[in-house]
C-alpha cells in the first residue's frame, strides 16, 4: 500500500512541475517574439498640388515635385506651362 501511495505522489509531483514549467516557458516565449507590425516607417511626402500626405513609394514624380495622382501632376504641369 505504501508503494502505491508513493508512486501516486511522485506522479502527481511530476505532473504539477511539468505544468508549471510549461506555463512559465509559454509566457517567456510570447514576450520574446517581436510584433509583426514592427516594420520600419516609410518616408512620407506631400502632394505638391493638394498637400495630401502619402508614402514616397506611392507618389508620382513630376516637374516640380511629387504628386498623389496623375490628374494632379497634369494639372500642376499645365499651370506651370501657362506661366511665363
Amino acid at each position: 500500500m505504501k508503494i502505491i501511495l508513493f508512486v501516486a505522489a511522485v506522479v502527481l509531483l511530476v505532473w504539477l512541475l511539468r505544468g508549471a514549467v510549461g506555463r512559465r516557458g509559454a509566457s517567456n516565449d510570447a514576450g520574446s517574439v517581436p510584433p509583426a507590425a514592427a516594420a520600419p516607417p516609410k518616408a512620407i511626402v506631400a502632394c505638391t498640388q493638394c498637400g495630401v500626405h502619402l508614402p514616397r513609394d506611392e507618389a508620382l514624380p513630376g516637374k516640380g515635385g511629387v504628386f498623389c495622382g496623375e490628374a494632379h501632376r497634369a494639372a500642376f504641369e499645365k499651370e506651370r506651362a501657362a506661366e511665363p
